[in-house]
């Protein structure tokens, strides 16, 4: 595609910019690394987004540092990979599809496990994967002829594969341990599936008798119901009030059993009574401190949260929170009730179900981690992986010194199905298919024998296959997807374990698997170990450690060699974004634009609460009352490089995204007014002014600051030094000082701008490329035949580094002189409330020889730039009538204020302003002063008045300083 060098037009459009020159890259192929050239390569792997998910600020921020570090390597000849895929979200994508039967008057168990599955793959096929088209959008130039999929063919061979190995090793083993259970989907979830959040409740306090009948403990609860699970008091070794109590026991209400008073160092003697219930089935706290003390672990909730038979009778059956009520009660009618209070605590809550999540014991797969943890931690402290910002080294190791064994298994059918089998003819003891019977020594159910179902139909049709602890596993041999027959007996009636994997321990192999391993592909050999991981700190232990320990462990070598660790994006007072608060931006409502009716309907629709949803749309109406424009995707990109600071918290402003559409415009129109003034390319000049050397320059110093900032991942910075010489230097200065040799009558003069101005503009373009693709592309093509550029894109030239020997010392000192004289000019006229279209008179006194020099040789850069009526020198001891007055060094610049402006006037209006002011101080220090507030409102709150207190501060400051000088002016 290439395109004459004819005026741009008057009004940038990036929507159909941006579409079109995203089709073109894809299309070329110009995402695509060329493996057959001699370049180092730079790999960057794609935190695998949910197959079911939409583009949201978080993806849209980590995108764009990714696709800016992409680009840039690109364009500095590495041979660039950016890999791209989705994870199949196990749980998420099952809901869905869940969803989409129950509409259907149909439910997964009607169709079968084979059935649901391939509906499954139906869906991902037509509806999954939309955030692939969304990243388009963003401009995100993965290599998408390598796109991945966690449950693609190849990706599901390496998690059997990974699986298989660690088995055999006995790394992965089944056991019965305490994990986060979803009562509603009926599985284990990981813990960053589970939201926590302050709700309010009850702290209820019981009397437990003592068995000897001489008095009773009193004990604290938020969990009545689970109290029936009790297996001990605990109190603390030191505690005086209960040390005569350890080594008794107390009978335990309602359940009539006797247990133990232990001492253990874990209880709190200044919580509460000083004395805990233990509960290790129940709380995973109490689970530890059970394994300390040898208690027994007595389940006694279902997989949907009831009672279960290890409960008394009277609570057999209840649901949990009936249960609760069932407890309280009954205590209470026994006296044992002592009081509850109203107690805010944290809840935990599954993401996906919104239920509250019980600790539940059950049999689930495991990970030993130790032995994969060793060399994990090795790597970062030796310098294999090094983490920027260093500090958050120090939080993976306290993760990693404190693991645990990893929980992989989950109860639900979408995912990699648990590569194990078991065989139904010596193992069947053990098997039990939920609503079908219990398997046999036959190998078949035996209320299914008599109808004469198949024995895979059944499993396929079961709820839940149960494994018992006796059961053998076989698993698979070399190549095999599933063993022929029983090791121990020969049968073939052989049963697959029903759980699937964590979605994690597949993305735990992505920056191998996805390069083909296990087999040696060329791709592997090139790109792995990975150059960077970009992430967010949320996830360090989720996934980070654990592609560190599987590529240590399978690949004998770390994952990446850096780990670039983001913020997370939150509103523009620092709060999370969520659909319950009504905060959430959608990226591509602010690229593409969004009317207010359209936006309220998007924010309300997901609100189960009418009142909060009403909340919500008067909030949307206010804070958006003609909905959201559109600021295009080269604006959000670079608000998201200039907001990525080295912080925990990136907070997004509707300000900045506006702010940088302005620079999308400012460069078009510094780009026109390239395109009006140079036709041709105009030839190299003999010699150049000193504007064109300072401009040149000052590109050499910002082509430095770019590349250290993005050698250490410091986007904001990068991003400011190329908007402060785009918009500033080039645009407000240099734009300016080549007039007079565009409109003078030398016309080696006015080639020497043109050929310069023309040169920097595309060498701007291309350092501006990374952050802004589309429109640099655009201008680029117009641009670079007049620059002598050649190439069908942009992001295929390149990248501009700086050259020492063009750095100007004297053509930079006359800018600098020349910016501070006009500066002081422009100062005066602000702070005098002057017209900035009105001409004013300027008086000269003192300065040096080298002043006058400079200001009779810049004098028509001067004209232009601070537009005097008149420029005078006063003679030495000449009286100066009142005027504002400016220094730069010895030079005193005098701007007479008789006609300009009414001194008194502006004073009495300084006056008012400085009370309005004074007003707001007083009234924001009182907030602060008062206790009731500082003490009782949100956090954010009283920060966000201190911010307000400071900028009133600054401006009385500003205000007063400007009217002292106004003041000295009438003494």
């Amino acid at each position: 595609m290439t395109q004459s060098a004819t005026d741009l037009p008057k009004t940038y459009d990036p929507k159909e910019v941006e579409n079109r020159w995203y089709a073109f890259w894809e299309e070329q192929g110009h995402f695509r690394p060329d493996m057959a050239a001699t370049a180092s390569p730079f790999a960057i792997m794609i935190p695998p987004p949910n197959v079911t998910g939409t583009l949201h600020m978080g993806h849209a921020f980590q995108d764009t540092l990714m696709d800016a570090l992409t680009r840039y390597h690109r364009m500095r000849g590495d041979k660039a990979l950016w890999q791209p895929g989705s994870d199949h979200a196990g749980i998420a994508t099952q809901m869905v599809v869940e969803r989409q039967l129950e509409q259907e008057g149909q439910s997964r168990h009607d169709l079968g496990r084979a059935a649901f599955i391939d509906r499954v793959w139906q869906w991902k096929e037509t509806s999954g994967n939309v955030i692939a088209t969304q990243l388009r959008r963003m401009g995100a130039s993965c290599d998408w002829s390598r796109e991945r999929f966690t449950m693609d063919a190849g990706l599901s061979r390496a998690v059997n594969e990974v699986f298989v190995r660690l088995f055999r090793e006995g790394l992965i083993y089944r056991g019965q341990r305490l994990v986060n259970w979803d009562p509603v989907l009926h599985t284990a979830i990981s813990d960053l599936e589970v939201e926590s959040e302050e709700e309010n409740g009850h702290l209820w306090h019981f009397r437990y008798p003592l068995s000897d009948g001489s008095g009773h403990v009193t004990v604290a609860t938020t969990r009545p119901e689970t109290m029936l699970g009790d297996q001990a008091v605990a109190v603390h070794p030191e505690d005086e009030r209960y040390t005569h109590l350890v080594g008794k026991s107390v009978r335990l209400p309602l359940a009539e059993r006797d247990i133990p008073v232990v001492a253990d160092d874990y209880v709190d003697p200044e919580f509460g009574s000083g004395c805990v219930k233990i509960t290790p089935a129940h709380d995973f706290n109490d689970y530890q401190m059970g394994q300390r003390q040898g208690l027994a672990l007595l389940n006694i909730l279902t997989e949907d949260a009831r009672l279960n038979d290890n409960a008394p009778a009277a609570y057999q059956g209840l649901d949990r929170f009936e249960a609760r009520e069932r407890v309280v009660a009954d205590l209470d009618a026994q006296g044992l009730l002592e009081s509850v209070a109203e107690h805010r605590l944290m809840v935990p809550r599954g993401d996906r179900s919104g239920t509250v999540i019980e600790p539940f014991l059950t049999d689930q797969w495991f990970v030993a981690v130790d032995d994969l943890a060793k060399p994990a931690i090795r790597a970062v402290e030796n310098g294999d992986i090094r983490f920027v910002p260093e500090n958050w080294a120090k939080t993976y190791y306290e993760w990693m010194y404190n693991l645990e064994d990893w929980c992989i298994s989950r109860q639900i059918w979408w995912g990699h199905r648990v590569p194990v089998w078991y065989c139904a003819e010596c193992d069947g003891d053990h098997l039990t298919l939920h609503g079908l019977g219990d398997l046999g020594a036959g190998g078949t159910p035996n209320d299914l024998q008599a109808h004469g179902v198949a024995l895979v139909e059944a499993i396929n049709q079961a709820e839940h296959i149960h494994v018992g602890s006796g059961a053998t596993p076989i698993v698979p041999g070399d190549g095999e997807e599933r063993p022929g027959a029983c090791p121990h007996c020969g049968s073939d009636k052989l049963i697959q374990d029903p759980d699937v994997l964590d979605t994690w321990f597949s993305s735990a192999l992505w920056p191998f698997s996805t390069l083909g391993w296990p087999e040696d592909t060329e791709e592997l050999r090139t790109f792995y170990p990975t150059s960077v991981l970009v992430t967010g700190f949320d996830i360090i232990f989720f996934w980070v450690a654990r592609m560190i320990m599987m590529g240590c462990k399978f690949m004998d070598d770390v994952p990446f060699e850096e780990v670039y660790v983001h913020g997370l994006v939150r509103d523009s007072e620092g709060n999370k974004m969520s659909k319950s608060k009504g905060n959430v931006l959608d990226p591509l409502d602010l690229i593409d634009g969004i009317d207010l009716e359209a936006l309220v309907d998007k924010r309300t629709s997901a609100m189960m609460q009418p009142d909060k949803a009403k909340a919500i749309e008067r909030m949307t109406r206010k804070e958006f009352p003609e909905g959201i424009p559109a600021f295009g995707a080269d604006a959000l990109r670079f608000t998201f490089a200039s907001l990525a600071t080295m912080g925990r918290d990136i907070k997004f402003d509707l300000g900045r995204i506006e702010g940088y559409r302005n620079f999308c415009t400012k460069l078009w129109n510094a780009a026109r007014f390239n395109l009006m003034h140079v036709t041709e390319a105009p030839p190299e000049p003999a010699s150049r002014s000193w504007a064109d050397r300072w401009i040149v320059s000052r590109l050499q110093r910002t082509e430095t600051e770019v590349a250290e900032a993005m050698a250490a991942y410091r986007f904001n910075d990068a991003a400011h030094a190329v908007y402060d010489f785009i918009w500033h230097a080039y645009c407000d200065w240099y734009l300016e000082l080549v007039k007079p040799a565009l409109q003078g009558d030398d016309p080696q003069a006015a080639d020497a701008a043109r050929f310069t101005m023309i040169r920097v503009l595309e060498a701007t373009l291309r350092l501006l490329h990374p952050f802004m693709p589309f429109v640099t592309e655009e201008i680029w093509q117009k641009a670079a035949p007049l620059a002598g550029a050649t190439g069908a894109t942009i992001m295929r030239q390149p990248y501009p580094e700086a050259d020492a020997s063009r750095i100007d010392s004297e053509a930079e000192a006359e800018f600098e002189w020349l910016e501070d004289f006009v500066g002081a000019i422009r100062s005066i006229r602000g702070e005098m409330n002057i017209n900035p279209h009105q001409a004013i008179p300027v008086l000269l006194r003192g300065g040096s020889e080298a002043d006058r020099e400079r200001v009779a040789r810049h004098r028509a850069f001067i004209d232009a730039l601070a537009r005097p009526e008149r420029l005078d020198w006063l003679d030495a001891g000449e009286a100066a009538p009142q005027a504002a007055t400016e220094l730069i060094g010895d030079l005193q610049i005098l701007v007479p204020l008789a006609g300009l402006i009414d001194v008194d006037a502006e004073i009495q209006r300084l006056d008012k302003e400085l009370e309005k002011v004074a007003g707001d101080l007083e009234r924001s220090r009182n907030k602060l002063d008062n206790p009731s507030f500082t003490d009782k409102a949100p956090a954010d709150v009283v920060a966000k008045e201190r911010d307000k207190l400071a900028e009133f501060e600054e401006r009385h400051s500003q205000l007063q300083a400007q009217r002292d000088r106004l003041a000295a002016l009438n003494s």
